[in-house]
């Protein structure tokens, strides 16, 4: 999208499918990298930027450095990851075993030695709301 409104609910205008689950506020925000989502390309899933249903793709992010509570300013709005997204089958369209190529156990328990560590994403809340836009900076804060 050109813009997107961060709020503490999410991005304003988003719709899930199962929002007891999706949009609350520790599940705000999914991010995924780009890096990601061409590591998965290359195992041959035919996954593109916002089809794994993430709300941010990140650009020079290194998925195997992302730790649960780094707080990131994006654009103008501040998130905070908050857990790895567990990979539901809505994504099976995009092949079968796309799951178990993406998250396994040691992901599930939190451990950043995964070799699938965030190749599912990261779920996030919002701290602050703002705006974010299409190349906008991403920053860890801490």
């Amino acid at each position: 999208i050109p813009c997107g409104a961060v709020t503490l609910g999410g991005i304003a205008g988003d719709g899930w499918r199962h929002p007891q689950f999706h949009g609350i506020p520790k599940r705000a925000v999914l991010l995924i990298t780009a890096e990601g989502l061409g590591e998965i390309n290359h195992m041959g899933f035919a996954v593109y930027p916002g089809a794994l249903g993430e709300n941010l793709t990140t650009r020079g992010l290194d998925r195997r450095a992302l730790r649960i509570g780094q707080r990131f300013r994006c654009g103008t709005a501040t998130i905070q990851l908050t857990e790895v997204r567990f990979p539901c089958d809505t994504i099976s369209i995009y092949g079968q075993g796309i799951q178990a190529a993406i998250y396994d156990v040691r992901a599930m328990k939190g451990d950043p030695a995964s070799e699938v560590w965030g190749l599912s994403g990261f779920y996030a809340s919002v701290l602050e709301g703002g705006v974010v836009l299409p190349d906008d900076p991403i920053t860890l804060l801490a």
